[in-house]
């Protein structure tokens, strides 16, 4: 019986591994990232624009979740999903920019292996957990217009516990085992050539064929993403139906400026990712506009997204209205 084209790929894949000679780098190893190609002083501009950048980002993360967890009338299942997202967001960012202000500040590259390998855990836990959260997010959306009747009784507390424990978890053991399979590889060079440490990044460094780990990769980001799109876009054609159906125009408004915010974080999200895709892609664009485009998905959104809640949520913008006319003029 003829072999399989799996086959024979397989076996000269293993007879290529055993003919490889390398000499593996021994612990502890020190990454050097390679960063933005700048001067010193084109650094010290960039890091104070990093420095307001990355305040603006704590300071409306910080606030969105504060307030979230103080008003007792916002406990309610959008808003501690969205406070899970700010969470994330907070994360994303924050692995980012403790590693692009130094570098523009000083000029030090280096990165630990342990941290490297935090940092890459990070940056691939904010991208997917982006993803499922703003999943549970129109699922909840799609309950409360499609099925309003039904909806106390369907978003308990014990299933919005649930479903922010599984979007979650999931990220964790997806990401969790690629990263093992990722401390496995043998490593033959230093230099992440990139702006962070990440599982790509890291893996151009092994000494040997890494097929399992790109496979592996692959189909945890394109099922994942294409499951948390086709659940979205369920959510919002059901949503859209509804609304077309329901005459009632303050209903039907009332359901469009929930849905807002929600969509417009998505959208910008996506589009963040399309620019990846398409700077990577093209051949002429020179590697610093390649590496700002890559860390756009992780600085833009997270910057954005307080914002966005602010001006599309009344509640969350009546609470800081108020607290800031108390702490200005208080009685």
């Amino acid at each position: 019986m003829a072999e399989s084209g799996f086959e024979v790929w397989s076996q000269a894949l293993m007879a290529e591994m055993e003919n490889v000679s390398y000499v593996p780098l021994k612990q502890p190893i020190v990454f050097t990232v390679e960063g933005f190609i700048i001067t010193r002083q084109q650094g010290y501009p960039l890091f104070v624009a990093c420095l307001i950048v990355y305040a603006v980002m704590l300071l409306g993360n910080i606030t969105v979740i504060t307030v979230i967890a103080v008003d007792a009338k916002l406990h309610k299942p959008m808003y501690v999903m969205m406070c899970n997202l700010a969470v994330c967001d907070l994360l994303g960012g924050t692995t980012v920019m403790a590693q692009l202000m130094p570098h523009f500040l000083t000029g030090n590259n280096t990165i630990g292996y342990t941290a490297a390998i935090f940092q890459a855990f990070c940056v691939h836990t904010y991208s997917l957990a982006v993803a499922t959260i703003l999943t549970a997010m129109a699922y909840d959306r799609y309950v409360a217009i499609c099925q309003p009747l039904h909806y106390h009784s369907i978003m308990t507390t014990r299933r919005l516990v649930s479903l922010c424990c599984l979007a979650w978890f999931i990220v964790f053991l997806l990401i969790g085992i690629l990263l093992i399979l990722n401390v496995q590889m043998p490593l033959c060079g230093t230099l992440v050539k990139h702006v962070y440490c990440s599982d790509q990044s890291i893996l151009r460094l092994a000494c040997i064929p890494t097929p399992i780990n790109n496979i592996y990769g692959l189909c945890v980001v394109w099922s994942l993403s294409t499951s948390c799109f086709l659940v979205i876009a369920f959510s919002y054609v059901k949503i859209i139906q509804t609304c077309v159906i329901n005459q009632e125009k303050d209903s039907r408004s009332k359901a469009i400026q929930t849905c807002a915010s929600h969509l417009t974080i998505y959208i910008l999200f996506e589009i963040s990712v399309l620019i990846i895709s398409v700077t990577y892609s093209l051949k002429d664009i020179s590697p610093n506009t390649r590496k700002f485009c890559a860390i756009l998905f992780i600085i833009v959104p997270p910057t954005v997204n307080p914002i966005i809640y602010g001006i599309a949520m009344k509640d969350i913008r009546t609470y800081i209205v108020k607290f800031f006319k108390s702490t200005v003029s208080p009685k």
